[in-house]
Protein backbone atom coordinates (compact mmCIF):
# COMPACT_ATOMS: atom_id res chain seq x y z
CA UNK A 1 0.00 0.00 0.00
CA UNK A 2 0.82 3.56 -0.77
CA UNK A 3 -0.12 6.36 -2.31
CA UNK A 4 0.06 5.19 -5.46
CA UNK A 5 -1.80 1.95 -5.56
CA UNK A 6 -4.20 0.11 -3.23
CA UNK A 7 -6.27 -3.35 -4.26
CA UNK A 8 -9.52 -4.64 -2.78
CA UNK A 9 -9.82 -7.51 0.07
CA UNK A 10 -13.03 -9.23 1.32
CA UNK A 11 -16.71 -8.87 0.15
CA UNK A 12 -17.21 -4.66 0.02
CA UNK A 13 -20.98 -5.92 0.17
CA UNK A 14 -20.36 -6.94 3.91
CA UNK A 15 -18.40 -3.45 5.14
CA UNK A 16 -21.42 -0.98 5.15
CA UNK A 17 -21.29 1.99 7.01
CA UNK A 18 -22.72 2.01 10.41
CA UNK A 19 -25.82 3.46 10.42
CA UNK A 20 -25.73 5.59 13.25
CA UNK A 21 -22.59 6.55 14.93
CA UNK A 22 -20.84 4.30 17.85
CA UNK A 23 -22.55 5.32 21.26
CA UNK A 24 -19.31 7.24 22.81
CA UNK A 25 -19.69 9.61 19.77
CA UNK A 26 -23.76 10.18 20.85
CA UNK A 27 -22.13 10.89 24.38
CA UNK A 28 -19.44 13.16 23.63
CA UNK A 29 -22.13 15.12 21.67
CA UNK A 30 -24.27 15.37 24.90
CA UNK A 31 -21.84 16.33 27.11
CA UNK A 32 -21.10 18.81 24.52
CA UNK A 33 -24.34 20.15 24.33
CA UNK A 34 -24.68 20.17 28.34
CA UNK A 35 -21.51 22.34 29.07
CA UNK A 36 -22.08 25.11 26.44
CA UNK A 37 -21.51 28.18 27.45
CA UNK A 38 -23.50 31.83 27.00
CA UNK A 39 -22.94 34.31 24.58
CA UNK A 40 -21.17 36.24 26.89
CA UNK A 41 -18.84 33.43 28.23
CA UNK A 42 -17.89 32.83 24.99
CA UNK A 43 -16.95 36.54 24.23
CA UNK A 44 -15.07 36.33 27.00
CA UNK A 45 -12.92 33.01 25.48
CA UNK A 46 -12.15 34.67 22.18
CA UNK A 47 -8.62 35.56 21.79
CA UNK A 48 -7.25 39.17 21.41
CA UNK A 49 -5.66 39.03 18.21
CA UNK A 50 -3.26 42.24 17.65
CA UNK A 51 -1.69 42.11 13.70
CA UNK A 52 1.05 44.15 12.20
CA UNK A 53 1.69 44.48 8.65
CA UNK A 54 3.91 41.83 7.14
CA UNK A 55 5.99 44.41 5.32
CA UNK A 56 6.58 46.41 7.97
CA UNK A 57 7.70 42.96 9.79
CA UNK A 58 9.95 41.90 6.95
CA UNK A 59 11.27 45.62 6.80
CA UNK A 60 12.40 45.28 10.61
CA UNK A 61 14.70 42.04 9.73
CA UNK A 62 16.28 43.73 6.67
CA UNK A 63 19.39 44.98 8.94
CA UNK A 64 22.90 42.88 10.04
CA UNK A 65 22.48 44.74 12.98
CA UNK A 66 19.28 43.32 14.04
CA UNK A 67 20.25 40.27 12.69
CA UNK A 68 22.81 40.16 15.18
CA UNK A 69 20.33 41.01 17.95
CA UNK A 70 19.07 37.80 16.98
CA UNK A 71 21.86 35.89 17.26
CA UNK A 72 22.99 36.86 20.73
CA UNK A 73 19.66 36.03 22.33
CA UNK A 74 19.66 32.70 21.31
CA UNK A 75 20.88 30.64 23.87
CA UNK A 76 24.06 29.02 23.63
CA UNK A 77 22.69 25.51 24.33
CA UNK A 78 20.23 25.60 21.87
CA UNK A 79 22.60 26.02 19.35
CA UNK A 80 23.99 23.42 17.13
CA UNK A 81 25.29 20.69 19.13
CA UNK A 82 23.41 21.61 21.99
CA UNK A 83 21.77 19.22 23.89
CA UNK A 84 18.35 21.64 25.02
CA UNK A 85 15.84 22.74 22.70
CA UNK A 86 16.57 26.02 21.45
CA UNK A 87 15.64 28.79 23.65
CA UNK A 88 15.62 32.61 23.85
CA UNK A 89 17.65 34.73 26.30
CA UNK A 90 18.04 37.83 28.53
CA UNK A 91 20.69 40.62 27.85
CA UNK A 92 20.90 43.92 28.54
CA UNK A 93 21.47 47.07 25.83
CA UNK A 94 24.98 47.28 26.83
CA UNK A 95 25.24 43.51 26.00
CA UNK A 96 23.58 43.76 22.59
CA UNK A 97 25.48 46.14 21.76
CA UNK A 98 28.69 44.98 22.16
CA UNK A 99 27.57 42.16 20.41
CA UNK A 100 26.30 43.77 17.23
CA UNK A 101 28.40 45.58 14.62
CA UNK A 102 26.69 48.88 15.16
CA UNK A 103 29.21 51.73 15.10
CA UNK A 104 27.80 53.78 17.80
CA UNK A 105 25.13 53.32 20.69
CA UNK A 106 22.71 55.96 19.65
CA UNK A 107 22.51 54.24 16.26
CA UNK A 108 22.07 50.94 17.73
CA UNK A 109 18.95 52.13 20.20
CA UNK A 110 18.01 52.97 16.56
CA UNK A 111 17.85 49.45 15.62
CA UNK A 112 16.83 47.76 18.63
CA UNK A 113 13.37 50.39 18.53
CA UNK A 114 12.46 48.67 15.03
CA UNK A 115 12.45 45.61 16.18
CA UNK A 116 10.77 45.99 20.38
CA UNK A 117 7.47 45.05 20.31
CA UNK A 118 6.88 42.60 17.39
CA UNK A 119 10.15 40.59 17.92
CA UNK A 120 11.53 41.95 21.20
CA UNK A 121 10.15 42.90 24.72
CA UNK A 122 11.34 44.34 27.69
CA UNK A 123 12.07 41.97 30.94
CA UNK A 124 13.65 42.39 34.11
CA UNK A 125 12.92 43.91 37.49
CA UNK A 126 13.44 46.89 35.48
CA UNK A 127 12.50 46.23 32.41
CA UNK A 128 16.37 46.69 31.85
CA UNK A 129 16.81 43.72 29.68
CA UNK A 130 15.69 42.74 26.52
CA UNK A 131 14.13 39.26 25.53
CA UNK A 132 12.41 37.52 22.16
CA UNK A 133 8.85 37.53 21.52
CA UNK A 134 7.38 34.27 19.82
CA UNK A 135 7.58 35.83 16.58
CA UNK A 136 11.47 36.86 16.87
CA UNK A 137 12.40 33.23 18.65
CA UNK A 138 10.76 31.87 15.32
CA UNK A 139 12.89 34.20 13.21
CA UNK A 140 15.85 33.17 15.60
CA UNK A 141 14.93 29.36 15.06
CA UNK A 142 14.89 29.54 11.13
CA UNK A 143 18.27 31.86 10.86
CA UNK A 144 20.09 29.02 13.43
CA UNK A 145 18.44 25.71 10.92
CA UNK A 146 18.91 27.64 7.61
CA UNK A 147 15.33 27.39 6.57
CA UNK A 148 15.35 30.80 4.45
CA UNK A 149 19.35 30.68 3.40
CA UNK A 150 19.89 26.76 3.02
CA UNK A 151 18.84 24.85 -0.17
CA UNK A 152 19.79 21.21 0.36
CA UNK A 153 19.90 18.88 -2.79
CA UNK A 154 20.98 14.60 -2.45
CA UNK A 155 20.45 11.35 -4.07
CA UNK A 156 19.16 9.17 -5.10
CA UNK A 157 19.11 7.32 -2.18
CA UNK A 158 17.80 3.88 -2.46
CA UNK A 159 15.36 3.16 0.23
CA UNK A 160 15.14 -0.96 -0.39
CA UNK A 161 11.58 -0.49 -0.63
CA UNK A 162 9.60 -2.44 -4.32
CA UNK A 163 7.65 0.24 -6.66
CA UNK A 164 3.99 -0.52 -5.37
CA UNK A 165 3.08 0.55 -8.95
CA UNK A 166 5.05 -1.65 -11.63
CA UNK A 167 5.97 -4.26 -8.51
CA UNK A 168 9.37 -4.87 -10.44
CA UNK A 169 11.58 -1.76 -9.32
CA UNK A 170 13.02 -0.35 -6.32
CA UNK A 171 12.28 3.25 -4.90
CA UNK A 172 14.82 5.81 -4.61
CA UNK A 173 14.50 9.07 -2.68
CA UNK A 174 16.39 12.33 -4.52
CA UNK A 175 16.20 15.54 -2.60
CA UNK A 176 16.29 18.96 -4.93
CA UNK A 177 15.94 22.74 -3.39
CA UNK A 178 14.64 21.03 -0.03
CA UNK A 179 12.47 18.61 -2.13
CA UNK A 180 12.18 14.83 -1.61
CA UNK A 181 10.48 12.85 -4.44
CA UNK A 182 10.46 9.10 -3.80
CA UNK A 183 10.10 7.27 -7.74
CA UNK A 184 10.70 4.57 -8.99
CA UNK A 185 13.76 3.71 -11.05
CA UNK A 186 12.44 1.47 -13.91
CA UNK A 187 8.76 2.70 -14.59
CA UNK A 188 9.89 6.61 -13.60
CA UNK A 189 6.74 7.18 -11.47
CA UNK A 190 6.79 9.22 -7.96
CA UNK A 191 4.85 8.17 -5.33
CA UNK A 192 5.09 11.22 -3.26
CA UNK A 193 6.93 14.64 -3.52
CA UNK A 194 7.17 16.77 -0.05
CA UNK A 195 9.19 19.03 1.83
CA UNK A 196 12.35 18.38 3.90
CA UNK A 197 13.36 21.29 5.85
CA UNK A 198 17.63 21.99 5.37
CA UNK A 199 18.24 21.73 8.80
CA UNK A 200 17.27 18.21 8.36
CA UNK A 201 20.58 17.16 7.09
CA UNK A 202 23.18 18.06 10.16
CA UNK A 203 24.94 14.97 11.12
CA UNK A 204 22.72 12.34 9.99
CA UNK A 205 23.97 10.27 7.00
CA UNK A 206 21.53 9.13 4.07
CA UNK A 207 19.98 6.75 5.74
CA UNK A 208 18.95 7.92 8.61
CA UNK A 209 18.07 11.25 6.61
CA UNK A 210 15.16 8.80 5.46
CA UNK A 211 14.20 7.74 8.24
CA UNK A 212 14.36 11.58 9.91
CA UNK A 213 12.07 12.30 6.56
CA UNK A 214 9.68 9.63 6.85
CA UNK A 215 9.48 10.40 10.65
CA UNK A 216 8.71 14.05 10.41
CA UNK A 217 6.00 14.11 7.95
CA UNK A 218 4.42 10.87 9.65
CA UNK A 219 4.04 13.35 12.48
CA UNK A 220 2.42 16.30 10.13
CA UNK A 221 0.14 13.83 8.88
CA UNK A 222 -1.18 12.88 12.66
CA UNK A 223 -1.47 16.78 13.64
CA UNK A 224 -3.38 17.12 10.11
CA UNK A 225 -5.92 14.23 10.52
CA UNK A 226 -6.53 16.26 14.15
CA UNK A 227 -7.64 19.10 12.57
CA UNK A 228 -4.62 21.26 13.36
CA UNK A 229 -2.53 22.96 10.85
CA UNK A 230 1.63 21.76 11.89
CA UNK A 231 2.54 25.58 10.04
CA UNK A 232 0.12 27.72 11.63
CA UNK A 233 -1.92 25.57 14.36
CA UNK A 234 -5.00 27.32 12.66
CA UNK A 235 -7.96 24.89 11.90
CA UNK A 236 -6.97 21.79 8.86
CA UNK A 237 -10.16 21.18 7.27
CA UNK A 238 -10.18 17.26 5.87
CA UNK A 239 -12.83 15.85 3.59
CA UNK A 240 -13.08 12.68 1.12
CA UNK A 241 -12.65 13.15 -2.55
CA UNK A 242 -11.30 12.18 -5.53
CA UNK A 243 -7.64 12.17 -6.16
CA UNK A 244 -7.05 14.62 -8.63
CA UNK A 245 -5.93 14.61 -12.62
CA UNK A 246 -2.32 14.57 -11.93
CA UNK A 247 -2.72 11.71 -9.16
CA UNK A 248 -4.61 9.22 -11.52
CA UNK A 249 -2.57 9.87 -14.38
CA UNK A 250 0.37 7.62 -12.54
CA UNK A 251 -2.11 5.26 -10.89
CA UNK A 252 -3.42 1.59 -12.36
CA UNK A 253 -6.99 1.59 -13.94
CA UNK A 254 -7.92 -0.24 -11.05
CA UNK A 255 -7.22 2.32 -8.30
CA UNK A 256 -7.94 5.09 -10.72
CA UNK A 257 -11.42 5.60 -8.89
CA UNK A 258 -10.00 5.41 -5.06
CA UNK A 259 -10.86 8.60 -2.69
CA UNK A 260 -7.83 10.48 -1.14
CA UNK A 261 -7.74 12.88 2.16
CA UNK A 262 -7.56 16.09 1.57
CA UNK A 263 -6.08 18.30 3.85
CA UNK A 264 -6.39 21.98 3.54
CA UNK A 265 -5.41 25.05 6.13
CA UNK A 266 -7.63 28.36 4.64
CA UNK A 267 -5.25 30.62 7.15
CA UNK A 268 -1.42 29.76 5.54
CA UNK A 269 -2.89 28.13 2.44
CA UNK A 270 -0.77 24.45 3.74
CA UNK A 271 -2.31 21.36 1.93
CA UNK A 272 -1.85 18.07 1.38
CA UNK A 273 -3.32 15.01 -0.70
CA UNK A 274 -2.74 11.43 0.53
CA UNK A 275 -3.79 8.20 0.56
CA UNK A 276 -6.98 7.60 3.37
CA UNK A 277 -5.02 4.74 5.22
CA UNK A 278 -1.91 7.90 5.97
CA UNK A 279 -4.72 9.39 7.84
CA UNK A 280 -5.41 6.36 10.26
CA UNK A 281 -1.83 5.18 11.38
CA UNK A 282 -2.09 6.60 14.79
CA UNK A 283 -5.74 5.80 15.55
CA UNK A 284 -5.71 4.27 18.96
CA UNK A 285 -7.30 1.24 16.98
CA UNK A 286 -3.99 0.51 14.47
CA UNK A 287 -1.56 0.85 17.08
CA UNK A 288 -3.07 -1.56 19.67
CA UNK A 289 -3.13 -4.30 16.80
CA UNK A 290 -0.08 -3.96 15.69
CA UNK A 291 1.10 -3.71 19.16
CA UNK A 292 -0.95 -7.40 19.81
CA UNK A 293 1.07 -8.77 17.25
CA UNK A 294 4.49 -7.42 18.58
CA UNK A 295 4.87 -5.09 15.88
CA UNK A 296 4.95 -1.38 15.45
CA UNK A 297 2.49 0.30 12.60
CA UNK A 298 6.15 2.98 12.68
CA UNK A 299 8.49 0.66 11.06
CA UNK A 300 7.13 0.71 7.64
CA UNK A 301 7.60 4.02 5.87
CA UNK A 302 4.90 6.37 4.40
CA UNK A 303 5.83 5.78 1.03
CA UNK A 304 4.78 2.07 1.41
CA UNK A 305 2.99 1.10 4.19
CA UNK A 306 2.98 -2.58 3.02
CA UNK A 307 0.76 -5.02 1.14
CA UNK A 308 -1.67 -5.70 4.14
CA UNK A 309 -3.25 -2.49 3.67
CA UNK A 310 -6.39 -2.33 2.10
CA UNK A 311 -8.56 0.46 0.99
CA UNK A 312 -12.45 -0.19 -0.22
CA UNK A 313 -14.74 2.47 -0.89
CA UNK A 314 -17.82 1.90 0.41
CA UNK A 315 -20.07 5.11 0.03
CA UNK A 316 -19.83 8.19 -2.09
CA UNK A 317 -22.90 9.86 -1.18
CA UNK A 318 -22.22 10.46 2.11
CA UNK A 319 -18.32 9.38 1.58
CA UNK A 320 -17.62 6.13 3.59
CA UNK A 321 -13.92 4.26 3.14
CA UNK A 322 -12.71 1.02 4.64
CA UNK A 323 -9.64 1.04 5.35
CA UNK A 324 -8.42 -2.44 6.51
CA UNK A 325 -5.01 -3.63 7.73
CA UNK A 326 -4.63 -7.91 7.80
CA UNK A 327 -1.85 -8.98 10.46
CA UNK A 328 -1.40 -12.46 11.23
CA UNK A 329 -5.13 -14.21 11.88
CA UNK A 330 -6.89 -10.72 12.28
CA UNK A 331 -8.43 -7.98 10.05
CA UNK A 332 -9.23 -4.16 11.56
CA UNK A 333 -11.60 -2.31 9.45
CA UNK A 334 -11.53 1.25 10.15
CA UNK A 335 -14.50 3.36 8.85
CA UNK A 336 -13.69 6.51 7.91
CA UNK A 337 -16.29 9.14 6.90
CA UNK A 338 -16.53 12.20 4.67
CA UNK A 339 -14.85 14.23 7.78
CA UNK A 340 -11.58 11.82 7.47
CA UNK A 341 -13.05 10.59 10.92
CA UNK A 342 -13.12 7.05 12.26
CA UNK A 343 -16.78 6.63 12.54
CA UNK A 344 -16.37 3.30 13.89
CA UNK A 345 -13.58 -0.30 13.94
CA UNK A 346 -14.10 -3.76 13.34
CA UNK A 347 -11.25 -6.40 14.04
CA UNK A 348 -12.29 -9.82 13.22
CA UNK A 349 -10.78 -13.12 12.84
CA UNK A 350 -9.10 -13.53 9.26
CA UNK A 351 -10.72 -16.95 8.91
CA UNK A 352 -14.01 -15.59 9.35
CA UNK A 353 -14.38 -13.55 6.43
CA UNK A 354 -12.58 -16.16 4.41
CA UNK A 355 -15.63 -18.33 4.99
CA UNK A 356 -17.86 -15.76 4.89
CA UNK A 357 -16.61 -14.77 1.20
Amino acid sequence: MSDAGTEDAGDPTRSATPAEPPESVEVAESESESSAVDDSEAAALDPEVESSEASDAFEALGNEVRMAVFRALVDDSGGEGGDEPLAGRTMTFSELFEASPADTSAGFAYHLRQLTGLFLRKTGDEDDEYALTYAGLEVARAIVAGTYTDRVSFGPVPTGDPCPLCESGELTATCEANYVTVACEDCERGVLTLPFPPGARRGRDPERLLDAFDRHHRHRLSVMSDGVCPECAATMDATLARPPASVTERLPDSDARRAQVRLDCEQCGCRLHAPVTLAVLEHPAVVSLFHDHASNVRDRPIWNVGDEWRETVVSEDPWCVRVSVELGDEVLDLFVAGDCSVAGTRRRSADEIRQAS
